[in-house]
């Protein structure tokens, strides 16, 4: 009797577990039902390859610490004309680290930004195959791991803010949105400053020290103001400038000094502006290094000569060099997701210290060019650059003196038609199109002296990961 009581409290016990477990599972299941648990995003829809590395990367990012990681590789293939028809592959690795100083350590207002390139390619160029000035790629550059820029700003009640450090001018100067879609290293850092200033100045992928101030005057007008060193080479380089600075580690104070100046007016640029967006910059260079003149020097007797005459004559020097230039971007037409843009840019730097003295590119590039595709950019550019009348005047020099074959410089031209297919958000794959008129503005074939290079169509194909 006394055993039947015992196991009848047991299974009493066991019962009430029984049923208290079913309504818990009941609980939970209505729960479930109620809030149910998230599918873990595709790979297709997250914003990098990586994800968010187990929440890692979210984490660093709530304390003040943001790691960006990116691959661009790319073919190109001269396909007629040029130097040599042949193609090539280049590639860049990007790791770049932003710090937000007052979530990491409470000081209001500061930033950091560090970036470091790994640059590889296949032992030669597209920019070598051609012969022009403008390179095809604007990620091509000797190969390297290089750091490139490195800097601290300092904000001050979001209208003033003063950045110093390693600094790319070409990363806030002269800049388009809509230019951004082309490959052409020109329709970034364009031609007539790459080609005037000292070594190409500071622009990818060479920065220099510098100390940049940017003032918010009005809600719609800003105003740049820099100081860089005017030689991103360093001190007596007397070969290629990135092999003289070949890991961006020599922190050059030499050349001079580059001053640089910007107005940026823009229109509608507000969330709730009703109005096309649209952005125009005026802007300046001075740089206090001396320049070689483009067709005069001293001979051995100190007389002045034409460097077409005698080519050991020395240049003469010319204190200071400087150019304008002017930027306009405006989108000129929108419908729900798809929309156009126009843009226009255009330089003038004097004839007689600089190789380049005039300079003008424009194009347009539609969002949403496939229906259904709205993150797709198709985008077309035009590029001339005019070989300054005193680099002609030299070349004609010679032709009388030496006789033919002796070719004259004109100018060069470049087109380009890009499509920029988003694949994922975090994976682009861009087909490219460019055909240059008078690479190297018409300059002499190094493999047949009696000719000029021919016009050169290159076509191209790139890849970009966000890891």
């Amino acid at each position: 009797m006394r055993g039947a009581m015992k196991n009848h409290g047991l299974g009493h016990h066991l019962a009430v577990a029984f049923a208290a477990a079913a309504l818990g599972a009941v609980s939970s299941g209505a729960a479930l039902a109620k809030d149910p648990v998230k599918p873990a995003p595709s790979i297709w829809d997250q914003p990098t390859l990586t994800g968010d590395w187990g929440g890692a990367r979210t984490a660093l990012k709530d304390k003040g610490i943001d790691i960006t990681l990116n691959y661009v590789n790319e073919v190109f293939g001269v396909m007629s004309g040029g130097v040599n028809r042949r193609a090539s592959y280049e590639g860049r690795l990007e790791f770049s680290v932003d710090t937000d100083l007052q979530k990491l350590i409470g000081l209001p207002g500061a930033t950091t930004h560090v970036t470091v390139f790994q640059i590889h390619n296949s032992g030669h160029n597209a920019a070598a195959h051609v012969g022009s000035l403008a390179d095809p790629s604007n990620i091509d550059a000797t190969p390297t791991t290089r750091l490139f820029t490195a800097w601290y700003e300092q904000s001050f009640n979001d209208r003033l803010s003063i950045r110093a450090g390693q600094l790319a001018a070409d990363d806030e100067f002269i800049t388009s949105e809509t230019a951004g879609g082309l490959v052409n290293g020109t329709f970034g850092w364009a031609g007539v400053l790459a080609g005037n200033m000292t070594n190409g100045g500071p622009a990818y992928p060479l920065a220099t020290p510098g100390v940049r101030a940017k003032a918010a005057l009005t809600d719609q007008l800003t105003v740049l103001a820099a100081v860089f060193a005017g030689d991103p080479a360093g001190r007596d380089c007397n070969d290629d400038p990135q092999r003289c600075n070949k890991y961006g580690t020599k922190f050059s104070t030499s050349g001079g000094a580059l001053w640089m100046g910007e107005a940026q007016y823009g229109v509608n640029q507000g969330k709730d502006a009703i109005g096309l967006p649209g952005m125009y910059k005026l802007g300046g260079w001075y740089a206090t290094a001396d320049f070689a003149d483009q067709h005069l020097g001293i001979d051995g007797t100190g007389a002045t000569v034409s460097l077409g005459v005698d080519s050991t004559a020395t240049p003469i020097q010319h204190r200071g060099n400087w150019g304008i230039y002017g930027v306009a971007d405006q989108m000129v037409w929108r419908q729900a997701e798809r929309s156009l843009n126009l843009f226009l840019r255009s330089g003038f730097s004097p004839s007689d210290r600089n190789l380049i003295s005039f300079y003008i590119d424009g194009g347009a590039g539609m969002k949403g060019f496939v229906p259904g595709r709205p993150d797709d950019v198709l985008t077309f550019g035009v590029a001339y650059a005019k070989i300054s009348g005193d680099a002609v005047d030299t070349d004609r020099d010679a032709l009388v003196t030496n006789g033919p074959p002796q070719a004259i410089r004109d100018h060069e031209l470049v087109f380009e038609l890009s499509y920029a297919a988003q694949l994922a958000p975090w994976w682009t794959l861009q087909p490219d199109l460019q055909y240059i008129v008078h690479p190297g503005g018409n300059v002499a074939d190094p493999n047949d002296a009696n000719t000029t290079v021919s016009n050169a169509f290159v076509a191209g194909l790139r890849s970009t990961i966000k890891f």
